[in-house]
């Protein structure tokens, strides 16, 4: 053969920046000996934080039943776990047939645009978004349409910027709330606005939750199922985040408000599921022991609790710093962090990200890579214990004074 071999066209737009050059580069300098300080992604268990044991036993017990194929869906006790959760929140339509369970939330956002997107069909996805929902739609044949959530609304949507850029062609709308990546938790008030312009032009809302337990302060969540009666309103969840249990690759999607009109689109996820055989058979086992079992996370996410206390290193590093300003997480394991452009004029995300980890050895993810129109805000994971973070932003300071 003496033709090189081309890559496919539908991925020459494809972006998933978290683990592009910079996560290779710093791969490259960990091989040749450097310690790096790892914040471009949210992986617990990379951080010492364990999965909870009744979770691993569960699946213990069950693995001479999880050696065969199970159904496309999932195993029955999982998606009734996921079904009684959502009973619990007052959605009331949900059965385990409309419960799928995936190679964790990343796999079903593929197979649920997948299902729904023909050529062009747009998607509405909030600015900072987490890259995937913008990579699975290009992929799938579809158009990113990305609404705003700006810092100067402290990562709320732009209600009236979000409905201008609905079209004919316009078939989904994406909330990923708590926000990855900006710790942003929607208020009852938003939620129920974005529910109303969905239904007013008959839009599939697909809701990100992923973090729905992980709130500090005073902070809220307020599922967004139970508000939704007039369209199609997809719930992704899983054991990644919430119960630190990332390898398993565990997720899933329920699906709620008008099923009756989405038969046609359920039928068609059933087949895209069925493709591809079953997901992950031990770690579904673990899903209803963590739904009904003792929700260890609310140790952790409260006053002296590790991520509590890491969070508040970062506002507090922030703080300390001439050049960083923050918004506080609400939610979620991530803060977006700006640097003042006033005093950093100039000031590029991709160039410091390189600058810091060359410098300083620590990996932080560019604000440009969650699809923005500004480049002067990162995105660092809360994960490590505080006195890390403390460590990290006295390097970071060095970086900055030297642009």
């Amino acid at each position: 053969m003496t033709t090189e071999i081309q890559t496919s066209d539908s991925l020459r737009e494809v972006r998933y920046e978290i683990r592009g050059q910079l996560a290779q580069r710093a791969h490259e300098m960990e091989r040749q000996g450097y310690e790096i300080i790892s914040l471009n992604i949210g992986n617990p268990g990379l951080f010492g934080f364990r999965t909870p044991e009744t979770m691993r036993m569960a699946m213990i017990e069950n693995l001479p039943s999880s050696e065969a194929y199970c159904h496309q869906k999932g195993i029955f006790p999982a998606r009734e776990a996921v079904v009684m959760q959502q009973q619990e929140r007052g959605v009331m339509n949900v059965t385990a047939e409309h419960v799928f369970i995936g190679n964790g939330v990343s796999e079903l956002i593929d197979l649920t645009l997948r299902a729904l997107l023909n050529p062009g069909d747009e998607v509405l996805i909030p600015s900072p978004d987490y890259p995937l929902w913008t990579a699975a739609v290009t992929l799938n044949g579809g158009r990113a349409l990305h609404y705003p959530c700006p810092p100067e609304t402290a990562f709320q949507p732009d209600l009236t910027a979000l409905e201008s850029l609905i079209t004919e062609r316009t078939r989904a709308l994406v909330v990923i709330n708590p926000n990855n990546p900006t710790g942003a938790v929607y208020s009852r008030e938003s939620l129920e606005a974005l529910v109303a312009i969905a239904e007013k032009y008959e839009l599939v809302i697909f809701c990100d939750e992923i973090y729905d337990g992980m709130v500090y302060d005073d902070a809220e969540f307020f599922p967004i199922a139970p508000m939704v009666k007039n369209t199609l309103c997809g719930t992704f969840s899983g054991l990644s985040k919430v119960y630190r249990a990332c390898g398993f690759r565990v997720g899933w999607v329920s699906f709620s408000g008008t099923n009756e009109l989405a038969q046609d689109y359920l039928n068609g996820l059933d087949l895209l599921a069925s493709l591809r055989l079953c997901s992950n058979v031990p770690g579904q086992w673990g899903v209803q022991t963590a739904l009904g079992g003792y929700q260890s996370l609310k140790k952790l996410i409260r006053p002296e609790g590790r991520l509590y206390e890491s969070r508040q290193a970062v506002i507090r590093g922030v703080e300390a710093s001439e050049y960083l300003s923050v918004i506080a997480p609400g939610g979620s394991m991530y803060a977006f962090v700006g640097a003042d452009t006033k005093k950093l004029p100039g000031f590029d995300d991709q160039r410091f990200a390189m600058e810091l980890l060359e410098k300083e050895h620590v990996l932080v993810a560019p604000g440009s890579s969650f699809n923005v129109d500004y480049r002067n805000h990162f995105r660092m994971t809360i994960l490590p214990q505080s006195k890390v973070i403390d460590e990290v932003f006295v390097r970071m300071e060095r970086v900055l004074r030297s642009l």
